[in-house]
């Protein structure tokens, strides 16, 4: 049964709180990789950004000063009657500043948008891509709500980064070393007594990163627990409503939902201590300032216009820590998804590509299995030094037990698996050294899944071969006997299937998963207990077809039900990943003794 704790494990070795600090430095170099490539094709707008950024900042830092100078060299003039023309020069000047802040902020927003966009567009595509080149073992321990994990509230992290996030960062990085350089040259002592808070904005900032890496470190690893249960929940609700495991379930998703919200309360507390403590940090100086200011007003040694333009950039040096935390709560949300995301895509296929691949404009099908070993987990080996050939055209039927190693077999040779040792070659070629187009143009694999994607009935038929026509798919259909009940259906071909071909019974989902197969035409074809989901009416129907399609073409055949297995030339009986019998069918039934002997009675038996 399913704990609560073990929900809670899913994100766990993603975790990285308590990391040596060598493999977290490993994990943050991987994402400014990453992040550095999904910038790169961008280079020439952010530097026009950069540009953008530069001129308003300067425009908002002008307007203290202008301000400054208008108290001090504006006002003075109209008080002695001498007219207002500084005064005018200085609003004209001031009101430049403002409108070039404000049409440089348009520019700045219209090219980060474009920026982050671009960026969103790259990264969604080359998850999506990297996803289908990685193999199936990865997939096989990497759970469907991880996937959709990654793809959604992970990129959507960076997204709410890239919107949001670099822009208070930039302008508000600009504003306070822009204000900081302003403070000193407008008046050296009032400028030291205003740094003096800055021991303690360090600590209190240095405090906050440290904490909040982990608050949202912890904010991504439970979103991926919930989304994983939710999904694989729904994805199994027959399951779930045939064990009357829904309360369980909700009970399950209840905690690890309340996983998430601690987390997120967690984040929101260190937010609600750092962003007080800024202000109160800034309120604290400016009062000092404005008493120390006014003390050397009254003596003469600093102007009015000059305290009046250090209390406003005062002002602008505290208001951007706000947005700094902001951005950094952003960008710790950001970066634990940057981790992730950059570790999937560089994850390499346990089956790669290989560099330079020998082409096969057209397969034969002989197989050969030189002496091949494979484990699932080191130190445990399922199939030990296989040796087996397989002429072009030949159906191979594989029995055995459950756990003989048939299902490994015919995934090595479909290449989902690479062997640990030893090598398949398919016409003479090493699969490794075939390219995977090539490959799975000539290897055809149907399983007991029989998976359905949205669509129509023609669309699933034509899956493997999508520029077929109307009447190769119709003849497929009929070569394996879909076509009477497909046409059946209330739209014939055209009839949506629903989700995971929910409006087709499990037959009739396995006879159009078996004429997407056919109509593909490989050179070697794969059938995984792909009868297992006929009824007998069905299953006689795939039997005629098979004896026909079958014919010159290399086949491999794993099914428990012996009246599949009796069309193969050859059959293998398979135990503990060993050929304990070879032979052809009724050669080992003849026998007398052997194990497919013996449950080739046992099948009669069962009949009579």
């Amino acid at each position: 049964m399913t704990t609560t704790n073990d929900w809670r494990g899913v994100a766990a070795e993603n975790r990285d709180d308590e990391m040596p600090d060598k493999v977290s430095l490993v994990l943050k170099e991987r994402s400014r990789r990453l992040l550095g490539d999904l910038l790169r094709p961008h280079k020439t707008i952010l530097i026009w950004l950069m540009v953008a950024v530069l001129i308003e900042n300067a425009a908002r830092l002008s307007v203290p000063y202008l301000v400054k100078e208008g108290i001090d060299n504006g006002i003075p003039p109209i008080l002695a009657g001498d007219g207002s023309k500084t005064l005018m020069t200085i609003v004209a000047i001031l009101l430049v500043a403002v409108l070039v802040q404000a049409v440089t902020r348009q520019f700045f927003l219209m090219l980060a948008g474009r920026i982050g966009q671009g960026v969103l567009l790259s990264l969604r595509r080359r998850v999506f891509s990297h996803f289908q080149k990685l193999s199936p073992a990865f997939h096989d321990g990497y759970t469907s709500g991880r996937v959709i994990s990654r793809q959604t509230s992970d990129v959507d992290a960076i997204y709410e980064l890239l919107e949001t996030g670099f822009d208070g960062l930039i302008t508000a990085v600009l504003t306070m070393f822009g204000t900081a350089v302003l403070l000193l040259v407008l008046d050296l002592k009032l400028g030291l007594v205003a740094l003096l808070c800055f021991p303690l904005l360090y600590l209190l900032t240095r405090w906050f990163r440290t904490e909040s890496a982990k608050a949202y470190r912890r904010t991504r690893e439970t979103v991926a627990v919930v989304i994983v249960h939710f999904v694989e929940t729904m994805t199994g609700m027959r399951a779930v409503q045939a064990f009357r495991r829904e309360r369980r379930n909700q009970d399950i998703f209840e905690s690890v939902d309340d996983d998430y919200r601690r987390a997120n309360e967690r984040a929101f507390r260190l937010v609600g201590l750092f962003m007080p403590g800024i202000k109160l940090i800034g309120n604290i100086t400016i009062g000092v300032v404005l008493i120390y200011g006014a003390h050397l007003a009254f003596n003469n040694e600093v102007t009015v216009g000059v305290l009046a333009a250090f209390l406003l950039y005062l002002r602008q040096f505290f208001d951007p820590m706000q947005e700094i935390s902001q951005f950094y709560n952003t960008f710790q949300s950001a970066s634990a998804a940057l981790e992730k995301l950059s570790g999937v895509l560089e994850e390499d296929p346990s089956v790669p590509e290989p560099q330079t691949p020998i082409a096969l404009p057209e397969a034969h099908g002989a197989l050969h299995l030189d002496h091949v070993s494979f484990s699932y987990v080191e130190d445990r080996v399922v199939l030990p030094d296989l040796e087996l050939e397989v002429p072009a055209g030949m159906t191979l039927a594989l029995v055995g037990t459950t756990g003989a190693g048939k299902t490994t077999l015919a995934k090595l040779v479909a290449r989902f698996y690479d062997p640990t040792d030893g090598r398949i070659t398919l016409d003479g070629i090493d699969l490794r050294e075939i390219s995977e187009q090539d490959l799975r143009t000539a290897v055809v694999m149907v399983t007991q899944e029989n998976f359905l994607f949205n669509g129509t009935v023609a669309d699933n038929i034509r899956f493997g071969k999508p520029d077929a026509t109307v009447e190769q798919v119709v003849g497929a259909a009929k070569a394996i006997g879909a076509h009477d009940f497909i046409v059946a259906l209330p739209e014939g071909y055209e009839t949506d299937v629903a989700n995971r071909g929910g409006r087709l019974s499990a037959g009739q989902r396995q006879l159009v998963a078996f004429a997407r197969a056919f109509l593909a035409d490989p050179a070697v074809l794969i059938l995984d207990e792909a009868t297992s989901s006929l009824d007998v009416p069905s299953e006689r129907l795939v039997q005629r077809a098979l004896r026909t399609i079958l014919t010159d073409r290399t086949a491999i055949i794993i099914a428990h039900r012996l009246s599949t297995v009796e069309i193969a030339d050859r059959i293998l009986v398979m135990e503990h990943g060993l050929i304990v019998e070879d032979g052809s069918p009724a050669d080992l039934v003849s026998a007398g003794d052997g194990r497919f002997s013996d449950l080739h009675d046992a099948w009669v038996a069962s009949l009579a």
